[in-house]
């Protein structure tokens, strides 16, 4: 009996630290979307989240790599272990057999974390030029994004419905540029689009740059 104790006291303990962790992640997300990364303090953080300020140090280091955390969860939607890799929604980009559907339910996906994260990428852009930590956090959002991207890429080329000439590494180039939160900002933070309008055109334009003309067009 009292080994079952231990091991449902360690799994109170986990539980409890990962609340703690969400809640300092949510906190710092509030801060730093309303206030910005320089003015918000750790101190502020842990007041909102109800922790201490070492506690905060102690899980993540440093404010850039809370703000790394912070991208993280609202790139995903949610805080669960899960690499993107092994979601519902790559496995069904991966089982669909037309190339331009894929893309097109990519898009539908990516949209939808670039709502949810594009301020925060922002954030984290620009303040790379007053706050050296933040540059290689920017730097590793990038060569994620390119990590990603060369997956991707690879899979839509073993496809065999890309034109003939396109390479893994330009396709991945083609992906990398065109899911840049540098376009979400202008089309839709400052032009003023829609989602949905957004996602058609983000759709189209990666398509027709890859796409041969014998896959199949979407309606």
């Amino acid at each position: 009996m009292a080994e079952v104790k231990r091991q449902y006291d360690a799994s109170g303990r986990r539980a409890q630290a990962r609340r703690r962790r969400r809640d300092v992640v949510a906190a710092a997300r509030e801060l730093f979307e309303s206030d910005g990364f320089q003015a918000t303090t750790i101190t502020a953080v842990a007041r909102r989240a109800g922790v201490s300020a070492e506690s905060i140090y102690k899980g993540f280091g440093t404010k850039a790599a809370l703000a790394k955390a912070v991208f993280d969860v609202v790139l995903a939607g949610d805080d669960e272990p899960v690499p993107m890799a092994e979601r519902p929604e790559t496995r069904a980009i991966r089982a669909e057999p037309d190339v331009r559907r894929k893309i097109a339910l990519y898009v539908d996906g990516l949209v939808r974390r670039q709502e949810r994260s594009a301020r925060v990428q922002i954030m984290i852009r620009d303040g790379r030029h007053h706050d050296e930590t933040l540059r290689e956090t920017w730097e590793t959002l990038l060569t994620e994004r390119l990590a990603g991207m060369t997956m991707f890429a690879r899979h839509l080329v073993e496809s065999g419905q890309l034109r003939a000439e396109i390479t893994v590494e330009e396709a991945a180039d083609v992906l990398w540029t065109c899911i840049a939160v540098e376009l979400y900002e202008l089309l839709v933070l400052q032009r003023g689009w829609s989602l949905e309008r957004y996602g058609t055109w983000l759709t189209r334009t990666i398509s027709d740059s890859l796409c041969s003309n014998n896959s199949t067009k979407l309606a």
